[in-house]
């Protein structure tokens, strides 16, 4: 590899560092006073009379959860139905309806911010359902994740409390005053780049050779606006952010990366700000930055290694990336995107090299917390901030408290119960697709491209992407069969709603604490040696759990 590719590598890196830095403060200051202000803009009263809400009354965490939950469930029966009667709908470009098993799959996966694709969307979605159903769900599921994530912040700065806030405010307000503003804007700058943008349907046009080609068209820049800003993933075409109508240059790429982290990486700083003390929200991050830096780092290395005869020969791994790209344009936006919850690809990650594909592949069974999705990677960083506390306070006798609250044994239970659903709905998932005979027989006849190891990493990859609610494939599996895409389905809904639920009840249990005053048994969680800890803590309750399946996938495949 030359070195003007290494440096254009490390300058897009770098650039993506630099803004990111300068988001940091005003982004996330803004994210709070989202959440904090006691003013209702006027569109937000009059949505809120016309849904029978009264924006000053606060629910208890219970009410809260029923509201996620209910909204949700009506979520997934509209996107459903759209697909369902999509023949009828205007700008349907004549496609027919979408197949009951399919349609569940993707109802569950936008609403649950997986956007998990198990079809090629520009040949099986009309516009309509793209735009009511799809691109709908692209903010409102974003939404669900930041509210959740906020209620959890209640939860540790609030004193004697019953309420951790009001569900349908927060959700507006993550829509209106943050979502939708920064997808305009995002949306005009793809515009500007030549990301297409329109109803034109099928054109068919001449080749060079003297054939023909049929281009689709469509509303695409709206929707990749708020794909990546909302850390959903979802393309408007099956080659999704490698096709030139999404993301048709270098620079649009470094946008598209940008976008997907500036909310992720912002949060802690709302997070801070709300429970008083910055420092916290520095510690956060720094934990955050650091396993991100590690992974793209390690990712960028393996592939740049080109391991393998094949690679080697010809120069590179350059299979299943965008020449437009190259490796260090790919692997950034791969570790990125995995790393966060949003699924949406510029390369195959499937073509990667065996061990620079368990990058993201572990990226994702890390719980996609540094930065991980919006809201849900922070929710999650501070559910291992709770198990940090506490093993810290094993290990050298101080007092277990974060934040001022205490943590007993409910919050302990709430925590692991949490650290325990995604692993067993990868496992069991993965394991019941073989152990299965009828089963195990359609998955290797039907869905697999490749025996053996690599088999098994797609099937494991595929697992890890839906219960973790990630969205991007190893793609040389075929998803769309009776099993897969009702398995995947479940893992979805379970691992979007089962650990929401738990956060939930943890923002419960410590709003109504009273705040306990620092001692000197106090162990302090903005140093140095916390913001260790808890990234050990990060990587071996999470990613180790998954060791034992790694070493029969990508790492048997990637060191014989």
């Amino acid at each position: 590899m030359d070195a003007a590719t290494i440096w254009l590598g490390i300058l897009q890196a770098a650039t993506v560092l630099l803004m990111l830095a300068l988001l940091y403060r005003p982004l996330g200051d803004w994210i709070a006073r989202v959440y904090t202000s006691e003013k209702d803009w006027r569109v937000e009263r009059g949505l809120y009379r016309v849904i029978g809400v009264d924006s000053r009354a606060e629910q208890t965490w219970q009410a809260y959860t029923r509201g996620v939950l209910v909204f949700s469930v009506i979520g997934v029966l509209f996107v459903y139905a759209l697909q369902r009667f999509q023949a009828v709908l205007p700008y349907s470009l004549g496609l027919p309806p979408v197949p009951e098993g399919l349609a569940f799959n993707t109802a569950v996966s936008f609403v649950t911010n997986t956007n998990w694709q198990s079809y090629s969307p520009e040949v099986t979605l009309g516009y309509t359902v793209q735009l009511a159903g799809l691109a709908v769900q692209n903010f409102v599921s974003a939404s669900v994740g930041i509210a959740v994530a906020i209620a959890l912040v209640r939860g540790f700065a609030r004193r004697g409390s019953s309420t951790i806030g009001n569900f349908w405010v927060d959700l507006t307000r993550g829509i209106a005053r943050l979502l939708l503003p920064l997808s305009i804007v995002a949306a005009i700058a793809l515009i500007v780049a030549g990301v297409a943008q329109n109803f034109n349907g099928f054109t068919e046009v001449g080749t060079i050779t003297g054939g023909t080609q049929v281009l689709p068209g469509g509303p695409v820049a709206s929707q990749e606006a708020i794909k990546e800003l909302g850390t959903n993933g979802g393309g408007f075409f099956n080659a999704n952010s490698s096709h030139p109508f999404e993301n048709p240059a270098p620079w649009t790429s470094v946008l598209e990366i940008l976008l997907l982290l500036c909310i992720p990486f912002a949060m802690p700083r709302a997070f801070g700000k709300m429970v008083g003390d910055n420092r916290q929200g520095y510690a956060i991050l720094a934990v955050m930055a650091s396993i991100a830096v590690v992974s793209i780092t390690a990712v960028t290395w393996l592939e740049s290694l080109g391991l393998g005869t094949a690679p080697q020969l010809a120069g590179g791994a350059m299979e299943g990336k965008e020449v437009r790209y190259g490796i260090f344009g790919s692997t950034l936006f791969a570790g990125a995107t995995t790393l966060t919850s949003t699924g949406a690809v510029n390369s195959m990650h499937d073509s990667y090299t065996a061990l620079g594909g368990m990058i993201p592949m572990i990226n994702m069974m890390l719980g996609e917390i540094a930065p991980g999705g919006v809201g849900a990677g922070l929710y999650g960083m501070l559910i291992l901030a709770v198990i940090a506390v506490f093993v810290g306070g094993l290990l050298v006798g101080r007092t277990p408290e974060y934040l001022g609250k205490k943590i007993g044994p409910a919050q302990i239970k709430l925590a692991s119960l949490y650290i325990l659903v995604t692993p067993m709905l990868v496992l069991v998932g993965t394991a019941l697709s073989f152990a299965i005979p009828a089963v195990r027989s359609d998955v290797e006849s039907v869905s697999l491209n490749n025996s053996g190891s690599h088999g098994l990493s797609e099937v494991l990859y595929a697992f890890t992407s839906a219960s973790n609610n990630n969205g991007s494939a190893f793609a040389g599996l075929t998803a769309d069969t009776p099993w897969l895409v009702t398995a995947l389905g479940v893992a979805m809904l379970l691992g979007r709603f089962v650990p929401i639920v738990l956060v939930l009840a943890l923002a419960g249990s410590l709003a109504a604490q009273e705040k306990v005053p620092a001692t000197s048994g106090t162990l302090p969680t903005y140093r140095p040696q916390f913001v260790g800890l808890l990234a050990v803590v990060a990587v071996v309750v999470t990613a180790l759990t998954y060791f034992p399946v790694l070493t029969l996938g990508p790492l048997a495949e990637g060191l014989v």
